[in-house]
Parts: C-alpha cells; structure tokens; sequence
C-alpha cells in the first residue's frame, strides 16, 4: 500500500529531497535500444532543459541530477522562503510563464475587476499558485507531464511513459545531503558508463566542472555550495565545491575496482562530517536499494516521526 505523499514530504521536517523517476514501458527513456537498434539519445537533452526551465519558475533549487536510460535523480531543495517572499504580480509571472492565466487573472492584471469578490477570488487563485510553487510533486508532475507528451507523440503512442509515482526520499541532516548527491552524481560511474564524474554526460557533477573550467563561479540553473554552513545568510549548499569534487572523485576510484585503495587521501567534507568511510561507500551504493524514505543521523528519527505524524519510519542511518 502506497504512502500519501503528504506524510513523506514535510518542510518541517526538510526542505531537501532526493526523488527517482523511472520510465514505465519496456521503450528507453533515452540512450540506445539495441533491441530495435533506435537511439532515444536525443532526450536526455529534454529532460535536462526542462528542468533548467523549472528551476526558473518554481522557488526549488536543483542540487543534483542525473539523467538514465530508463531513469532519472534529482536533488533538489524546497525552497518555500523564497516562494513567500515573492509579491503578488510575482507569483502570477511565474506562474503564467508555464500556464495559460485564466481570464479572471488577465482582468486581475489590468485592473479591470467588478468587484471585491472578483478580487479576493484572485487573491484566493494566486496564494494556491504561492504554495505550488515550492511544491515538490507539482514540480516532478510537470516535468514527467512534458517529457512524456513529447515522447508519446515521437513514439506515435498514447498510455503511460511514467511509474505511477516517483520515489522521494528525504534528506534529514547534511551527511545525508552529501551522500545523496555523490550518489546521483556518479549513477553514470557506477553504471560503467562513464569512466570519471567530468565524463558523465547529463549530470550536475559535470555541469559544474564544466562551469569551473570556463572560470564562472557557479551554474546558473544550479544551487551553489556557500561552504560555511554556520553562515544563516547565505542560501546554498552547505559545503564548499572543491570539496564537494574531491569527494565525488575519490568516490568514484573507490567504486572502480582496483583503482584505488582506503589509504587515499580522504576529502576535507568527509572528515567534517565525520562519517565512517565504509558506511559512505555502502550509501553511495544502495541509496535506492533500501525501502528508506529518509537518510539521516539516528537521533533525527524520532523527532521525524513527529513532524510527518508517522508510527513507523524507513530510515537509512548515517552513522
């Protein structure tokens, strides 16, 4: 029996989430069939603009992804301070900027409204908008919903290209961030598609090395990494991004058989974060393995439990 997604998304409880979408039919979501010898490669490239296109109407900052054959990660940051501060004109901006506006709403814009209940009737329509706007499942409803229009029509079929639900997971404290990441990061890697993160087609990871090789600060579509996360002022990633490579790039040689050894110089993040070096190879492996709805430190349980009013929670422990 599925779970209502209410009770496994709380921005109480965290507003970072790490959510996998897998392509329903037998059909490839992108990359090569080499049963019917027809490549879907050219998707890949849809799915990555349409969520850079996302990323810029919805306040949810994109911390990672990476896009599969017959599957997709994201990481991505619920950011609904940001959705709160916006004014009215806006959320409707935005909103419209993906959405046909309903007439109500155009009248609304030129001031041409009959009466005050047309108009808390707007107000009503645009606070609804307000609360989508940092909504996780409308943002992966609207991403699946185009991508699977486009490869229907491509595919010259009709029925469904998606799982009925995507898998959330949510990410309690900054271990499991990490580790969240490093594991969407290098899919590509451990797929044996790719033989370093600054290869892996189609991720963030290469995404923003690319970035740093051409000496831009940060990915515009991406959330950047502020590094000290004492530092309340700043929105981003708690890390800094030299650490965040060392440490996707030392995981990866660990992955590589014979490749590397334990004995490798251990990225600054990990030693920070304190987590033991074969627990975080374990969870760079089998993220999606476990039946887990959240990762995070042991003594969050509890507290986690309260906030999404569950019994009995499915937690991935980072010791």
């Amino acid at each position: 029996m599925t779970t209502a997604r209410k009770k496994l998304v709380s921005i109480d409880a965290t507003s970072y989430y790490h959510c996998v979408s897998r392509c329903v039919r037998r059909s490839f979501l992108c990359g090569e069939d080499a049963s019917t010898n027809t490549s879907y490669e050219h998707r890949r490239k849809w799915i990555e603009q349409k969520i850079y296109a996302l990323a810029q109407v919805y306040c949810i900052d994109i911390c990672a992804y990476a896009i599969m054959s017959n599957h997709y990660h994201l990481v991505l940051n619920l950011n609904r301070e940001s959705a709160q501060t916006l004014t009215l004109d806006d959320v409707v901006e935005r909103w419209g900027s993906e959405h046909k506006l309903p007439s109500l709403i155009q009248r609304w814009q030129t001031q041409q409204l009959s009466s005050h209940a047309e108009e808390e009737k707007c107000l009503e329509i645009i606070e609804t908008w307000r609360e989508r706007l940092w909504s996780l499942s409308w943002f992966i409803k609207e991403l699946n919903f185009d991508i699977a229009c486009r490869a229907n029509r491509e595919d010259n079929c009709t029925g469904h290209f998606w799982e009925s639900r995507f898998k959330s997971q949510a990410l309690l404290d900054e271990k499991a961030l990490a580790a969240a990441m490093a594991y969407v990061d290098l899919n590509p890697v451990r797929a044996g598609i790719a033989k370093t993160p600054e290869d892996s087609e189609y991720t963030s990871i290469k995404l923003r090395i690319d970035t740093l090789n051409r000496n831009q600060a940060t990915a515009p579509c991406l959330h950047p990494f502020v590094g000290n996360p004492g530092n309340r002022m700043l929105d981003g990633i708690p890390f800094r991004l030299v650490d965040y490579i060392e440490l996707v790039d030392w995981t990866a040689r660990q992955l590589r058989d014979g490749k590397a050894s334990m004995r490798d110089k251990i990225p600054p993040v990990l030693e920070r974060l304190n987590i033991n070096q074969l627990n975080w190879l374990k969870v760079c492996t089998q993220i999606e393995k476990s039946r887990a709805t959240a990762l995070g430190a042991p003594m969050l349980a509890e507290q986690t439990k309260t906030v999404l009013n569950k019994q009995k929670l499915y937690m991935y422990r980072l010791e």
